[in-house]
């Protein structure tokens, strides 16, 4: 049974919250209505970027960042302009041309709230300020970090990443996959952009890459594990918890961890995932709680 995340711990309760409300407030600095043209462009993207959503990939890179001791200021900006990465992608997503939503986050979607161009552009300005965030010397003393924080994000973002799973996933419409192909599918479109909010946290630590093996471990399975407990919302769930349409994927005739797996086994393999997911953090002590707790988060989300 999946349950709401006032049954999650009170520590991530209390994570949550935080992070949720200082990301609602960077957003809400750096998109400043403009006295000018523009207005429309900015109000749309403040309507998708504040308020609403998990912030599970800024809480990821928050709670990352934080077995390194990093400064909470530099980590806010990175996780900032990961979010707004998220979010460009969910603009994009529910365009017409994509998976055609008209609700997110409960509100309604950027396209019908405002119009398809305007959507497209708000997509593409988040998609832009993220990396203008990353580049920013405030954000990074080092140009090196600042360099692999940009790499990093255009992997997790592109062809090899969350684009690709998204070309993927619209390929599933008309194209019979398989249980590694959906696994693949799901690594890409959603598990490249959770584990790049945990690789930058590490990065941000000055964590050389051969040191990451086990936090990379981590956000694999519990991007895996994500994906799995979204296959059960989407046949389980409530639509008002979620904010968003669901039983889209069974209309549409795309094979699913559900469809292929069955809900007791896909249950299953969601905590093995999990399990396995704490696993690799066992390099770390108490330091490390707020992790193991977004992974059992991971299970019990209602939305």
């Amino acid at each position: 049974m999946i349950v709401a995340v006032a049954d999650a711990s009170l520590t991530l309760e209390a994570a949550l919250r935080d992070v949720g409300a200082e990301i609602d407030h960077r957003f809400d600095r750096l998109l400043a209505i403009p006295d000018d043209p523009r207005t429309r462009l900015y109000q749309a993207m403040r309507h998708a970027a504040i308020g609403g959503g998990k912030r599970m990939r800024p809480l990821l890179t928050f709670a990352t960042a934080r077995l390194f001791g990093v400064d909470r200021g530099c980590t806010a900006r990175v996780a900032t302009a990961i979010e707004a990465i998220h979010v460009y992608s969910l603009i994009h997503d529910d365009l017409p041309a994509m998976d055609d939503d008209d609700l997110r986050r409960g509100k309604p979607t950027v396209h019908r709230a405002f119009d398809e161009a305007t959507a497209i552009l708000a997509g593409d300005c988040l998609h832009a300020l993220a990396f203008e965030i990353l580049a920013d010397p405030r954000t990074h003393a080092d140009p090196f970090v600042r360099a692999d924080l940009i790499a990093e994000l255009a992997r997790a973002s592109g062809p090899s990443g969350m684009g690709g799973g998204q070309m993927m996933d619209l390929a599933a419409e008309s194209t019979s996959f398989d249980l590694a192909t959906v696994t693949r599918c799901q690594a890409l479109k959603t598990g490249a952009l959770i584990a790049c909010s945990v690789e930058a946290g590490a990065i941000l630590g000055r964590v050389p890459p051969e040191g990451r093996t086990g936090l990379r471990g981590y956000a694999h399975d519990i991007g895996l594990a994500f994906q799995i407990a979204d296959d059960i919302l989407d046949v389980e769930g409530d639509e008002d918890a979620a904010g968003k349409k669901l039983r889209k994927d069974e209309a549409a005739g795309k094979e699913t961890f559900l469809s292929l797996l069955g809900l007791p086994r896909a249950r299953e393999q969601a905590r093995m995932l999990v399990d396995q997911a704490i696993a690799h953090l066992h390099g770390f002590g108490a330091e490390a709680d707020l992790l193991r707790d977004i992974a059992r988060y991971v299970l019990e989300r209602d939305h």
